[in-house]
């Protein structure tokens, strides 16, 4: 399997997982908030690989990637901000964070190939 289809079903799955811990937050305005935020990006960091893989050129593919990769650590952000305001138990939390850890390290390196392949490619 390559990397990117690795990549692709890691975030999708991931996406799922977010759409049902946000289902665990509270219902109050702050949960709704917050929730609706990480929804949008936790879901958005498989969009956007989603996109990636569909690049009409290097430069392109690498944007997207870094779009990803920016959706990621901003879901890592409301995650521990869940986390530390104790609006979600932290067992619940673990494994996403995680994964949104192991994600940002992911996309991280992918962006970081792609840009020196590009450079060595001109």
């Amino acid at each position: 399997m390559n990397d990117n289809k690795k990549i692709k079903e890691r975030a999708y799955g991931f996406a799922i997982d977010i759409i049902k811990l946000v289902g665990n937050v509270p219902k109050d305005t702050a949960g709704l908030v917050l929730g609706r935020q990480l929804l949008r990006s936790g879901t958005s960091i498989g969009a956007n690989v989603e996109e990636a893989t569909g690049a009409f050129s290097k430069d392109d593919f690498i944007f997207k990637m870094n779009i990803a990769l920016k959706e990621a650590r901003e879901t890592n952000y409301w995650l521990r901000l869940l986390s530390d305001a104790g609006m979600i138990k932290d067992i619940d939390l673990k494994d996403a964070l995680n994964e949104s850890d192991n994600l940002k390290n992911i996309l991280s390196a992918i962006v970081k190939t792609s840009k020196e392949r590009r450079r060595v490619a001109k």
